[in-house]
């Protein structure tokens, strides 16, 4: 789960290379729990990138809108099982849900398939 201000990886070669999430779009908040909305897998939120490659397109300081493709914390499936990663990434996505980048690096959640960001499966070399 992922919630504002939450720092990430960004799996994708369009020049970002950290990303901090500013804004979660729908997400929920437990009854008596958080305070904030948390997002996750597939989700869409607002990032501003803190890392970049030098040369690239997207710099430091410039705001995106991006999907949720992997969470450490653990996602339930409706088989029950639960699926979870090493660490947190993005994917910064255009405003129609194409992927700014070319490639996708590393593995993916297979509840993106559902949420029909399919571009973003195919590009992916391992969907969990």
């Amino acid at each position: 789960m992922l919630q504002t201000e939450s720092r990430c990886e960004v799996a994708d070669n369009s020049g970002a290379k950290v990303a901090m999430v500013i804004r979660v779009y729908g997400g929920s908040t437990g009854r008596g729990q958080y305070t904030r909305k948390t997002a996750g897998v597939g989700d869409r939120v607002i990032v501003t990138v803190k890392k970049a490659l030098p040369g690239s397109d997207i710099k430091p300081g410039d705001m995106s809108k991006a999907v949720i493709v992997r969470t450490a914390k653990s996602t339930r499936r409706k088989d029950g099982s639960y699926v979870k990663f090493d660490s947190s990434a993005i994917v910064l996505i255009q405003d129609d849900g194409n992927p700014k980048g070319t490639r996708i690096f590393g593995p993916v959640a297979r509840e993106l398939r559902e949420r029909n960001y399919m571009k973003i499966v195919s590009l992916a070399s391992e969907v969990v």
